[in-house]
């Protein structure tokens, strides 16, 4: 936490009527109490860190664990404009989540400068997630789609 944020805290809470504020962030505790103009806002000395169990002293020291890699690929935006999932207002969307997919089938149209771009799908697979919502601007390079791969 840093001199900017509490700054902010304080002025935020400057309007209101809270008389008493804490805040943790990760070991640190920032407690605010209004009162006597004598009374100092002090932060609390962070708590001890937990002990580490004991371990035999032939084990190596534990690596930490690599993240899985995704298991979807991303269908990025190519370009900016309008997302939409269906291709008139009073039509069915695309695709919904959980539909299967065929590589060169089209997932969503994206309108810029009044020209409709038909999006397809660069995967075979199942639609994991829909990321934007319909009618919604969308920059280039944007996730539009997750798609779980065959």
């Amino acid at each position: 936490m840093n001199l900017k944020e509490i700054r902010e805290i304080l002025e935020l809470l400057k309007g209101s009527d809270v008389s008493e504020f804490e805040l943790g962030r990760g070991d640190t505790v920032l407690k605010l109490r209004r009162g006597p103009a004598n009374v100092p806002v002090a932060l609390a000395p962070p708590p001890p860190p937990p002990a580490a169990p004991a371990r035999p002293a032939e084990e190596p020291p534990s690596v930490a664990p690599v993240p899985p890699k995704p298991t979807y690929k991303e269908i990025l935006s190519p370009i900016v404009g309008t997302f939409y999932r269906a291709p008139a207002p009073d039509a069915a969307p695309f695709v919904e989540v959980g539909t299967r997919v065929v590589k060169g089938q089209v997932l969503c149209i994206v309108e810029a400068m009044k020209i409709m771009n038909q999006i397809e799908s660069d995967t075979t697979g199942t639609i994991a997630a829909i990321i934007v919502e319909n009618a919604q601007p969308v920059a280039y390079g944007q996730a539009l789609f997750h798609i779980t791969p065959e």
